[in-house]
């Protein structure tokens, strides 16, 4: 089978077409670009000839789910995957915010692939059966399907690399992303636990996790708020590296901007630390991970917690440009698809996802949010893959 990966990053667009175990072609587009022009993304992906399949951007995730399974396209895209409503996305237009641009590019870009195209779907980390309900409570985000394609390119590359079979690794994956920060688990080469970039520490452009005397005082906010709170709103740059010498010159406030988000990074795994029996590798992945200055810091800052072995996560072979997250999304999709990567995405237990990442909120405040998610997916879909152990 031939392939085609997207992953639709903060800053940019990246594609990977695989055939088997190794990459033969790959492409990015800048965010910005696409988000100005959705039709070009169709172009690219176009450019790519015959593909076999293509595993669309997919958000916060879903059970593997077919194009030819989705009853609502619109509605699966919108509300499922990206938790949101055409108002919120026009709303965030009007408003210039790139966020909002880039979520209807995804709608839109999904609902053309579905009409012309073989197309899947594929799971976040909290919708894996390996990861406990007791961790999934009053959680949305542990780690979108960027995320969990990541730790998949990472547990497999990495298990060829030392030359040790899945079940015998147990890893930390880090994403140090443009927008977002993410910490996955994995423990005998399946995911256990998740951070995601919404719910942990602060990250380049988002707040992450907040208070909820912050939440409750503010009262009102916006779908595309995920966006703001982080370092840039201190720092006033989105470039990493002038935040990093204002944060080596102890530069109020951007110096303590930058330490949130570094020390944010490390608390995550450590965190980790606690729920799995032992930590083989730290494995650091998305665009901020090739800074060699932020590196740096984490790899001592990791040090000191008795951590040695943090390296970049392996790229797959014939990879010369593509972030991680585009390789993870084409592997992922090929497994489930019967292909080269079924061994893995089987050991990971990933065809057995189910539900949706709203499933396990217990508060009350939240529950037509809820409500609202599992009504969208169970409608615009065929056969719901609803979990058996959910909260009901």
């Amino acid at each position: 089978m031939k392939v085609l990966g997207i992953d639709p990053g903060t800053r940019s667009f990246d594609l990977v077409l695989i055939e088997r175990y190794r990459v033969v072609d790959e492409k990015s587009v800048d965010t910005e670009f696409v988000a100005r022009e959705p039709r070009k993304l169709l172009e690219v992906i176009e450019s790519f000839g015959d593909v076999d399949l293509v595993v669309a951007p997919s958000g916060y995730g879903v059970p593997p789910t077919f194009g030819d399974e989705v009853l609502d396209i619109d509605r699966f895209s919108i509300e499922v995957l990206l938790l949101s409503t055409w108002n919120d996305i026009e709303e965030g237009i009007a408003r210039g915010e790139v966020g909002a641009y880039v979520y209807r590019v995804l709608a839109l870009v999904n609902r053309e692939l579905v009409k012309k195209m073989n197309v899947l779907f594929i799971p976040s980390v909290i919708l894996l059966p390996t990861v406990p309900r007791s961790r999934k409570l009053n959680k949305v985000d542990m780690g979108t399907a960027d995320k969990l394609s990541v730790a998949m390119l990472a547990l497999y590359t990495y298990s060829k690399k030392v030359g040790k079979s899945f079940d015998e690794l147990n890893l930390v994956v880090v994403e140090l992303g443009f927008g977002y920060n993410a910490v996955v688990a994995i423990q005998r080469g399946r995911i256990v636990d998740g951070i995601g970039g919404t719910s942990g520490g602060m990250g380049f452009l988002t707040a992450g996790a907040l208070d909820l005397e912050i939440v409750a005082g503010a009262k009102t906010w916006r779908r595309t708020d995920v966006f703001r709170g982080g370092v840039y709103e201190l720092c006033r740059t989105l470039d990493l590296d002038e935040a990093l010498d204002a944060y080596q010159r102890r530069e109020e406030p951007c110096a303590s901007a930058v330490e949130a988000m570094i020390e944010g990074v490390v608390k995550s795994v450590a965190q980790m630390a606690t729920v799995l029996e032992r930590i083989d590798a730290v494995l650091l992945s998305g665009r901020y991970s090739r800074n060699e200055r932020l590196r740096r810091i984490i790899e001592g800052r990791l040090a000191k917690l008795g951590i040695e072995r943090v390296e970049p996560v392996p790229l797959l072979e014939g990879a010369r440009m593509s972030k991680e997250a585009a390789q993870g999304y084409a592997i992922v999709g090929e497994g489930l698809a019967g292909g080269f990567f079924e061994s893995l995405v089987k050991h990971a237990e990933l065809h057995r996802a189910c539900g949706t990442v709203a499933d396990y909120i217990v508060h009350p405040a939240a529950q037509s949010f809820r409500e609202r998610v599992i009504r969208a997916y169970m409608e615009s879909v065929r056969e719901p893959k609803l979990c058996v152990e959910s909260l009901g």
